[in-house]
Order: C-alpha cells, then structure tokens, then sequence
C-alpha cells in the first residue's frame, strides 16, 4: 500500500459515494488508474464492504447501552453457545469477547429504557450460562467514527 492508495481509503472513509472521477481529480489520477486501485484494494481485503451508517436518533435507536456479560463458566462450549446465540439479537450491534472481570462488552442500541428492560427480560437473559450483566447507558457521544488514520 503506498501514499495514493492511503489517500484513496481516507477520501473512500470520509464518503463512499464519490464517483471514481471525483476522486481522480483530487488524486491527480487518471479515473481508470483510481479504479484499478479500488478494485485492487477490494481483491486485497482491505476493503471489506461498503454500508451506510444510519442516523439512531431517525430511527428510534438512539438509547445505547454497553452491557457487560459474566458467564457462569469460561468452558470453550460455553462461549461458543453464548456466541452463537447473541449474534442472533437484532439489538446487539457489537459483542467483544473481553479479558477482565466480564467476559463479554455487548453495544446495544434500542428505543428507550422501557425497550432495554424489555429486551433483558426477553431475550438477553434467556440466553444459555449467562451469570451475571452490568449495564452502562451512555450519556453522551463524544466521539464515533469507522475511519482509521492511514
């Protein structure tokens, strides 16, 4: 990956939709070399996917919670059950697997406290050899980006 290509991920990071002779203009690239770069980037796996970030408060998500899961065990069938189950809630948008006193951070996003304590009391603590969770409700954001500094 060179200085272009770097260049390229963070004007990609900042707004996907640019067309390919937009981005050639402030490259100073040919559109066909910034398309060839692109494709290259993607073949590499540096470019995972595309998707479109969508505003929580727009769509009655805007109650985010960081709940901290303890299992009752660290056995490699517990986590694998507790895994496979969790990817499966729609309100979960991220589960780390965390070392420290849990075992897992959980991102949840959902409507408002009413719809937090419904989705505990049915689905999250129905799931298989959860022992114990502590919930942190976020007050304010004071930073959120997907763009990594190249």
């Amino acid at each position: 990956m060179d200085n272009i290509d770097k260049k390229l991920l963070t004007l990609l990071q900042q707004d996907t939709k640019k067309t390919t002779k937009e981005l050639s203009v402030k490259l100073n690239l040919s559109v066909t070399a910034v398309y060839e770069r692109i494709k290259k980037l993607e073949r590499e796996g540096i470019i995972d996917k595309y998707v479109a970030l969508l505003n929580r408060a727009k769509i009655d998500k805007s109650f985010v919670v960081f709940c901290h899961i303890k299992l009752i065990q660290h056995t490699k069938e517990f986590l694998t059950t507790f895994e496979h189950q969790v990817v499966k809630l729609d309100e979960v948008l991220e589960c780390f697997h965390v070392s420290g006193d849990y075992d897992y951070i959980l991102k949840i996003c959902v409507k408002d406290m009413e719809a937090y304590r419904e989705f505990m009391v049915t689905k999250l603590t129905t799931l298989q050899h959860i022992g114990s969770t502590h919930s942190t409700f976020m007050i304010g954001e004071v930073k959120n980006t997907t763009a990594f500094t190249l």
